[in-house]
């Protein structure tokens, strides 16, 4: 029973990068808005993300010489999406991207460092303290006169009398409140790399990874939506990141992605099963098939040396400390101490090696660091290091199909007036697998895309 009901010009539901930015850009428009958040604290699984944002043109990349361009970033983005993606949301990004960017300073974010990562072919991830990004976006939002409800967990969406969506329901202490939204609600709810009951629907195969991700996402946006009839995309494509200790816990966000620097990743047996330069995605599907669902990343002090600390994806420093990295002397001591086939890592370097040198060609037809770019090194200067690393279950970047404005359309392609999704909930633009940088960097600016269309629709 729903006991009382508040009215407000937008309704967002879900406080990670884009229910924050979206929230926060309304509010700045002039729009009464509600943030609604599930959990007890704010943020979701951005606030557990590296912080990395994927721009191009940006002021970072040009103080370091970085080449890059729209083109080449739509390039990467169609390449490691398998050309699955929807171009329209990809052009869309590109060319809000660098307002985006230019609003998120404005509002005192600050990129520390520029790198390639994950399915890129130029240093266009840019790195932020994520934490610190969303806070003072909430502060800024709340200083505009935004209203905020933790431990509101959203349960059904409302309908009017033209079908248009006018509100949503959220339980708080057993009780059912009322939201409504003038000119629509946004969904920002993130994924269900939680949601147990949908990955065994979905991907039951990923049910082996580690399980990560904000408490909170469970997959209850994309339920109220699917219930509206709402289209779906790219639900095929769930998959781990690869790159995780066994043990990695949420404290920080361990994910180290040393074979992007020179690592090469081996099994229990010691031998190599992947092209490593491929987007940690691929690599997290592929290494479910190996013994213990395991990839060791092998690398040498030449690497060790490119830590930085600090740095999410490159913090080998830290990972040392809290000892999930081996150190040896040599390929034998080091596969002694991480439990891998001696004589078959040592037997496998000295192919990498050859291949490196020119000798003959890669085992598994690797020729670059990170897509394309980046000569291969051998791995020989000791002392050796491995980090061994699973498949964690970040995020499952499938889910509601939206047109440009950030609209839900349902299966036949038609808008369902008054809702909107925006994030990890929705699918279409990463297809197959994902760029870094670009789940922060979508939620923001679609999260303003949004916003601007939901302050015309409340103007009209």
């Amino acid at each position: 029973m729903t006991i009382s009901e508040e009215t407000y010009d937008l309704v967002v539901v879900g406080s990670g990068i884009a229910g924050q930015t979206a929230a926060t850009s309304a509010a700045e428009a002039g729009l009464s808005v509600l943030l609604l958040e599930k959990t007890g604290r704010l943020g979701g699984s951005s606030a557990m993300s590296g912080g990395w944002f994927a721009f191009t043109g940006t002021e970072e990349q040009a103080a370091e010489g970085v080449e890059d361009s729209p083109e080449l970033f739509l390039k990467d983005m169609l390449e490691v999406g398998g050309r699955l993606n929807d171009r329209a949301l990809l052009e869309t990004y590109l060319s809000h991207q660098e307002e985006t960017y230019r609003w998120l300073k404005a509002h005192g974010v600050v990129f520390r460092e520029v790198e390639i990562s994950s399915g890129q072919s130029a240093r266009r991830s840019h790195n932020s303290a994520i934490k610190d990004v969303l806070a003072g976006l909430h502060r800024d939002f709340t200083a505009a006169g935004g209203q905020t409800r933790l431990e509101h967990r959203a349960v059904r969406l409302v309908r009017g009398a033209t079908g248009a969506v006018t509100g949503v329901v959220a339980d708080h202490g057993g009780s059912e409140y009322l939201f409504s939204g003038r000119a629509g609600v946004v969904l920002a709810t993130g994924g269900f790399s939680r949601g147990t009951e949908m990955l065994k629907v979905f991907a039951p195969e990923q049910l082996a990874a580690i399980p990560y991700g904000g408490r909170g996402n469970t997959g209850d946006g994309l339920r109220m939506a699917w219930k509206l009839g709402a289209g779906m995309a790219d639900m095929s494509f769930v998959s781990g990141t690869y790159g995780s200790h066994p043990e990695t816990g949420e404290e920080f966000h361990e994910l180290l992605t040393a074979y992007y620097m020179g690592a090469i990743i081996v099994n229990k047996d010691g031998r190599r099963f992947v092209d490593e330069s491929q987007d940690y995605k691929t690599l997290g599907r592929v290494v479910l098939d190996q013994p213990d669902g395991l990839g060791i990343e092998v690398f040498d002090a030449k690497v060790r040396a490119k830590s930085h600390r600090g740095i999410p994806l490159k913090d080998i420093d830290s990972l040392e400390e809290i000892g999930h990295v081996h150190k040896a002397d040599t390929l034998e001591e080091l596969a002694e101490a991480a439990g891998v086939d001696a004589a078959a890592l040592a037997d496998t370097v000295k192919r990498y090696n050859a291949a490196t040198a020119g000798v003959s060609d890669d085992e598994v037809g690797r020729t670059s660091l990170c897509n394309g770019v980046g000569e291969l090194l051998p791995l020989d200067t000791a002392p050796f290091y491995a980090y061994p690393a699973k498949s964690l279950m970040t995020t499952t970047y499938c889910g509601l199909t939206i047109n440009t404005d950030g609209q839900v359309v349902d299966v036949d392609g038609d808008v369902i007036e008054g809702l909107y999704a925006i994030g990890e909930v929705t699918g279409g633009f990463h297809g197959a697998a994902y760029m870094t940088g670009t789940s922060l960097g979508k939620g923001a600016v679609f999260g303003r895309v949004v916003a601007a269309h939901a302050a015309s629709r409340r103007v009209a």
